[in-house]
């Protein structure tokens, strides 16, 4: 008995001792140096929409474009369309042997897809000679009911677009987005190696060898047969980029309005438009070409013109390409208007000197009113 009251005094005495101690400190993480611990957000994945494989429809069993269709897995489904090359996309196969005897099929299966699918693509092999008929109508075909119609001439080619389609799925735009040059030594680079034969080594090398892209444009075939790595090939591609004329083709009634003005001067003003034209076609060194700079303060020093009338004036009317040979029939049509004016004016001079000027109306008038008188 005194046993269990020893045993229930010990544990009230126990009881009461942890009740009465302070709690134990815990040793903050500014103290101890430790780094917080902060637990990562769980973020959800991207998940990719459609099927990873080609889905073909039964429709197309035995067509010869599915033996090319292996960098993409393929399987058969029941779809609408021929082909599913994604989430969004579908294509139709038409062949133009086909479509010549069963004209009424596509628009059948057009019909079946109703509005299904963002991009719609037309895939349409051109197995006959005689095909502009057929792809005209199939063209209007294609922009009536949001279809992409693309041409192939063999089942390999449409077997690469069924690929191709595939495989950029979920590509992004900036995959087949052009490389910009973004410093000024690629700027530089790009615009050296615009002719086909330049890499970017002869690119570098004439740029060290020059200086400055300004004296790579005006230096001389022989100075540029110095350049490390370019031949007579080279050569010549460089200097036929760069002094090719850069030609301003006016259109075809400003043209023949300029030339009937010089006709009119004479022979003189046709030749001097003749040398006019000419100049147009000769090539001017950048070298001599004056800056921004130097031709505003031209424009200050220089004082200005005070016979500049309406008289004067040109019409601008807009730009017309013009070829070659319009611009030839032109001059031929000045020349010979300039000679017609010509020879009438000698004919009036020799006729006037051989008979008496005629007396107007009103002069006539006035002498039998004085008569009168």
């Amino acid at each position: 008995m005194a046993d269990e009251f020893d045993e229930a005094e010990f544990l009230a005495a126990e009881t009461s001792v942890q009740r009465s101690a302070p709690p134990p400190r815990t040793a903050s993480p500014a103290t101890t140096g430790a780094p917080k611990v902060v637990q990562p957000r769980p973020q959800a994945l991207p998940q990719r929409q459609g099927p990873s494989a080609i889905l073909v429809s039964t429709r197309q069993k035995g067509n010869p474009i599915l033996n090319h269709v292996t960098s993409v897995p393929w399987e058969w489904a029941e779809i609408p369309c021929d082909y599913v090359v994604g989430a969004t996309t579908c294509a139709l196969f038409l062949s133009l042997k086909y479509h010549r005897l069963h004209p009424e099929y596509i628009y059948g299966r057009i019909r079946q897809l109703g509005k299904l699918y963002n991009l719609r693509i037309l895939l349409t092999m051109v197995d006959l000679t005689n095909h502009e008929e057929a792809l005209k109508e199939l063209s209007k075909t294609s922009m009536i009911n949001n279809l992409t119609l693309i041409l192939c001439w063999s089942s390999q080619e449409a077997g690469r677009y069924l690929e191709l389609y595939k495989s950029y799925e979920h590509a992004s735009a900036t995959s087949i987005r052009a490389h910009q040059a973004e410093t000024y030594q690629e700027s530089l680079t790009e615009f050296v190696t615009t002719p086909r034969t330049i890499n970017k080594t002869d690119a570098a090398s004439l740029i060290s060898n020059f200086g400055s892209l300004r004296a790579a444009v005006n230096a001389q075939p022989e100075e540029l047969a110095l350049v490390p790595g370019w031949g007579e090939k080279k050569i010549k591609a460089w200097v036929t980029t760069v002094r090719e004329p850069f030609r301003v083709k006016r259109a075809a009634k400003s043209n023949a309005a300029l030339l009937r003005q010089e006709s009119t001067v004479g022979s003189d003003g046709a030749g001097m438009l003749a040398e006019r034209l000419d100049s147009a076609h000769t090539p001017i060194p950048i070298s001599t070409v004056p800056s921004l700079s130097r031709q505003a303060s031209g424009a200050v020093a220089s004082p200005k013109r005070n016979d500049t009338g309406p008289s004067q004036k040109r019409p601008r009317l807009e730009e017309v390409p013009v070829s070659d040979d319009e611009e030839a029939a032109l001059l031929a049509l000045a020349e010979e208007e300039s000679r017609t004016i010509n020879a009438e004016k000698a004919k009036a001079v020799q006729a006037g000197a051989r008979k008496e000027p005629e007396l107007s109306e009103g002069v006539m008038a006035a002498l039998a009113k004085l008569r009168q008188q």
